[in-house]
């Protein structure tokens, strides 16, 4: 009788929907933690729209966590209008995130000159005398002094941006007050008579919202935010603007074409 090689059979794949999640290995909230993880399974479709989600009890023990965290997170998602629940009926999902994207991070020039349509901006504080943290010296030269606004943007009765603008003092003495109430601060610059912008740059890090920015973009402590950092420089080399801006994470969408 010939000797048989016996194969030693796969191992089987855990469901990851079933993993146990190690939620003190961050300082996030865990029933922040939990949200996001909730809400991934209605944008990724795991639950779709129109169908009821498990009950708290069954969250609570897929998840290893106290109901009181998991009815804290399902609260986050009921606000966002992703869920809704209903007595003695249950809870159903009733919308997706990405439906809920409608301020796009613009990576192109014309982009930047124009803001999300029905949008505001509110001046919190105006033309005063600081000066940014130094931009990479390979982009441009710093201007000797600068004058700096903080706006808050907002559309549909909810802030979304906040940004601090920094514009070299010379070239403030040439813009209308007016236009900080109305423009993006690229289209405050490209308006401008002549002053040519030959370059700009942007930054994008992702992040978490401190107690000040919290209260000033009305989203819950150490929510998702996308810091932005953009400068510009004139013909003469000049870094002419530099902004530093913070978006909410639950509105913004960054597009990027691929060539």
């Amino acid at each position: 009788m010939k000797n048989q090689t016996v194969r030693p059979s796969a191992p089987e794949l855990s469901d990851p929907r079933k993993a146990v999640i190690d939620f003190s290995r961050s300082a996030v909230p865990r029933y922040v933690q939990l949200a996001s993880l909730f809400r991934n399974r209605v944008e990724s479709g795991q639950w779709a729209v129109g169908e009821q989600i498990p009950t708290v009890d069954e969250l609570a023990e897929d998840c290893q966590v106290a109901r009181a965290t998991v009815r804290q997170a399902l609260d986050l998602l009921e606000h966002e209008k992703l869920i809704a629940r209903y007595r003695a009926k249950g809870t159903f999902v009733i919308g997706k995130p990405q439906e809920q994207f409608w301020c796009e991070v613009a990576t192109d020039w014309s982009g930047q000159l124009l803001a999300p349509e029905g949008a505001s901006i509110e001046v919190l504080t105006a033309r005063q005398r600081l000066t940014p943290a130094p931009v990479d010296a390979a982009i441009g030269v710093m201007a000797p002094a600068y004058e700096h606004w903080r706006r808050r943007h907002w559309r549909h009765g909810k802030p979304y941006y906040l940004g601090d603008v920094y514009i070299d003092a010379e070239v403030c003495k040439r813009i209308p007050k007016k236009s900080f109430e109305t423009k993006t601060s690229m289209r405050i610059l490209r308006d401008l008579p002549g002053l040519e912008i030959v370059e700009a740059h942007q930054t994008l890090t992702l992040g978490s919202a401190d107690p000040q920015i919290a209260e000033l973009l009305q989203i819950a402590l150490n929510a998702p935010i996308a810091y932005v950092t953009r400068s510009a420089v004139d013909q003469a080399g000049r870094v002419v603007f530099v902004g530093r801006g913070i978006y909410r994470g639950d509105v913004i969408r960054l597009d990027i074409r691929l060539k």
